[in-house]
């Protein structure tokens, strides 16, 4: 008994204080305001573009406002020529350009990934022209395909061609103009990311394949390409959808013309809602444009068999 009085005497041991416990959603509240700003600068413009797509909305003829149902799109589908002739010349220039800046990008990746005096010179040279805003890379190709001060005039100068050619304002030469002024910009974006990725390949693979007696051009198809795969999957894929969507390079050097011959369909869908004010079936073109390259995206992923990691 008296030992369990003793016992009982003793003081009980101290609980350890415990603090406020961290709630798991703590995460999710700290991020809240920024992921709440994001959903009102993305989520409801893109809502309002479907609900704008249904309608017949133009301020400045009020009274033919109103629902519209899928009339804005049948239009496009099947009364607009100028639809169909923008969606095409889209998709011509999104393969010709992606083509060409994948294709010098590579290129020039591999050369600078080589071991030579002046490397980070060069590099900081090569990429660059990614860093210039598109509105001013216009500027600068307005310049040089100037008329009277610009390249045509000293080819004049060397006997080729004639004074007074602008290659921007004839139908037959505005396109590869445009092309060569977004290739500019474009190419060293594929050179920066396949540089990066070129980078990551372990040196051993090529010793051993040397060893094996494998050419530079087998090295290249079978080990280079394997490895980069990835890299210029995701880089044509997101180059694609910013060209689909070029409208600042190509509204500030040809304005879509001469004739429209250059005009895509972002660029004609700007056209629609600024300046003609019909934001119902500007709208609904954006939609349009919006499906297409969804569809798109997933189809080349799909195949491409991205993240796959069969390097």
């Amino acid at each position: 008994m008296a030992q369990a009085a003793a016992v009982a005497k003793q003081p009980a041991p101290l609980q350890r204080r415990r603090g406020p416990a961290t709630p798991r959603r703590l995460p999710y509240l700290l991020i809240a305001p920024a992921g709440l700003l994001m959903l009102g600068f993305i989520a409801y413009p893109v809502i309002s573009v479907f609900y704008y797509s249904l309608q017949n909305y133009n301020p400045t003829k009020p009274w033919r406002n109103g629902f519209a149902g899928l009339d804005n799109f049948v239009h496009a589908f099947t009364a607009d020529p100028q639809f169909w002739d923008t969606l095409t010349f889209s998709a011509k220039w999104v393969v010709v350009e992606v083509g060409l800046q994948l294709l010098f990008g590579l290129a020039l990746a591999l050369i600078v990934n080589q071991t030579f005096v002046g490397r980070a010179a060069g590099r900081a040279l090569v990429f660059s022209p990614w860093a210039v805003s598109g509105v001013l890379t216009s500027a600068i190709w307005v310049l040089l395909y100037n008329s009277q001060t610009g390249i045509t005039r000293y080819l004049a100068d060397a006997g080729i061609g004639q004074y007074g050619t602008s290659w921007l304002s004839d139908t037959s030469t505005v396109f590869p103009a445009a092309v060569v002024a977004d290739l500019w910009r474009g190419v060293p974006f594929f050179a920066i990311l396949i540089l990066a990725d070129l980078q990551s390949v372990s040196k051993d693979l090529y010793e051993a394949a040397e060893v094996d007696g494998a050419s530079r051009l087998r090295q290249f198809l079978h080990i280079t390409l394997p490895h980069l795969k990835d890299a210029i999957v995701l880089s044509t894929l997101l180059r694609a959808v910013w060209e689909f969507n070029n409208v600042d390079l190509l509204y500030t050097l040809t304005g879509g013309g001469p004739a429209g011959e250059t005009t895509t369909l972002p660029l004609y869908i700007a056209n629609t809602s600024v300046d003609a004010h019909n934001f119902g079936y500007a709208s609904a073109l954006t939609t349009v444009a919006f499906v297409i390259l969804l569809f798109c995206s997933i189809v080349y992923l799909r195949l491409s068999k991205f993240g796959g990691g069969d390097k």
